[in-house]
C-alpha cells in the first residue's frame, strides 16, 4: 500500500471516533446536576453572609482571567497547527530563529502582570474580610478538638454568672481579643461529639446558633491539633491551631440551617467532625441561649492550648 493510502485508512478511525469524544463531553458538560443559576457562581454555594459576595467575586474574577489566558493560549496553538502545519508538497526546513527579543520580553511581562493583578485583588479582599470592628455585637469561641466542636457564646445571658475576661477557661486567649468581650459575661456552652444530631434535620455534629443581621467575632482555638472551621456557604473559612488563635467576622444575612465541617485533615475520625449553624432572628438567638443555661450549661468549656508568652500577644494590631 502506498504511504497516501496508508495514511487516509490512519485517519479514518479518528474521523469515526471524534463525534463520539464530543458527545461524551457534551453529556459530561450537561450531566453535572447544575441549574442554569448555579453556572454564574461557578460550583459556589448562595452565600448567606454579608461577607460572601466579595468572596464569590473574587472567585468569579479569578476564573474569568484564567479563562482569558486559556483562551489566548489555546488560540495561539490552534493558529499555529493550521497555519503553520507542514506541507505535503514543501520539505524543506522552514526558517530557524534563534531568539526573538520582543517574544521573550511578552514571555516576561505577562505572566509578571497577570500575577500582579491576582496579588492585589486578592489582598486587597483579604484585607477586607479580616478586618476586626472595635466591638462586634455578639463572640463565639469556637473550640476544636478530635472529633467534634464546642461553642463558647460569650455572652451576657440571664441565670449565668461570671466574667469572661477573667474566666479561667478563657485564659489562653490573647488579651487584645478578650479585652473586647463584654463586662461581666457568664456566657453559657454548647459541645457535640461525632454521634451528636441536629433535632431538627438529623444532620450530624453540635449546632451552632448564630443571629441574622448582627455581626458575629470568631474567636478560633484548638485543644488539640490543626483543625479547620469551615462553614460552607459562608465561603470561608480559618485554620483552628494550638497555641494560635485565629479571628475573622461574619454578618449572617440568611435564615436556615447550613453545613459546617473540619476542612484539615485531623485524625482517624476527621469526616465525623461535622457540625450545624442555625442562623435564626435575634429574639430566637436569645431564647436559645436562654434555653442552655436553663440547662445548666453556663460558663465556659476550655479554649484551647496555652500560647507561649512571645506568640501570645505578639500582634500589636488595634481592634
Amino acid at each position: 500500500m502506498s504511504p497516501n493510502g496508508s495514511d487516509r485508512s490512519s485517519r479514518r478511525p479518528m474521523r469515526r471516533k471524534l463525534p463520539q469524544v464530543l458527545t461524551a463531553g457534551l453529556i459530561l458538560a450537561t450531566a453535572t446536576g447544575c441549574t442554569y443559576e448555579d453556572f454564574p457562581r461557578l460550583g459556589m454555594p448562595t452565600p448567606v453572609t454579608e461577607e460572601a459576595p466579595r468572596i464569590l467575586s473574587l472567585w468569579q474574577g479569578s476564573w474569568a482571567a484564567a479563562l482569558a489566558t486559556g483562551v489566548l493560549v489555546w488560540g495561539l496553538i490552534l493558529w499555529s497547527v493550521i497555519f503553520h502545519r507542514r506541507s505535503r508538497t514543501k520539505v524543506e526546513v522552514p526558517p530557524q530563529t534563534r531568539y526573538n527579543m520582543p517574544i521573550e520580553a511578552l514571555y516576561t511581562v505577562v505572566p509578571l502582570i497577570i500575577v500582579s493583578v491576582l496579588f492585589y485583588f486578592t489582598a486587597r479582599d483579604e484585607t477586607k474580610l479580616l478586618a476586626q470592628s472595635e466591638k462586634p455585637a455578639h463572640t463565639v469561641n469556637v473550640v476544636g478538638f478530635q472529633w467534634s466542636w464546642g461553642f463558647n457564646y460569650v455572652e451576657n445571658v440571664p441565670g449565668s454568672k461570671g466574667d469572661a475576661k477573667t474566666d479561667e477557661n478563657l485564659a489562653d486567649i490573647p488579651d487584645k481579643y478578650r479585652d473586647a468581650f463584654p463586662a461581666g459575661a457568664g456566657g453559657v456552652y454548647d459541645i457535640g461529639t461525632p454521634g451528636t444530631r441536629n433535632p431538627q434535620n438529623n444532620n450530624p455534629g453540635p449546632t451552632l446558633w448564630l443571629p441574622k443581621g448582627e455581626k458575629v467575632r470568631f474567636v478560633l482555638t484548638s485543644r488539640d491539633v490543626i483543625h479547620s472551621f469551615w462553614v460552607v456557604p459562608f465561603l470561608m473559612k480559618q485554620d483552628v491551631i494550638p497555641g494560635h488563635t485565629n479571628v475573622f467576622e461574619v454578618t449572617p444575612n440568611k435564615e436556615g440551617t447550613f453545613m459546617g465541617k473540619c476542612a484539615e485533615l485531623c485524625g482517624v475520625d476527621h469526616s465525623r467532625m461535622l457540625f450545624n449553624v442555625k442562623v435564626v432572628s435575634p429574639e430566637k438567638y436569645q431564647e436559645h441561649l436562654e434555653e442552655l443555661a436553663k440547662k445548666g450549661q453556663t460558663g465556659y468549656v476550655p479554649a484551647g492550648i496555652e500560647q507561649t508568652d512571645n506568640a501570645r500577644n505578639s500582634e500589636k494590631t488595634q481592634l
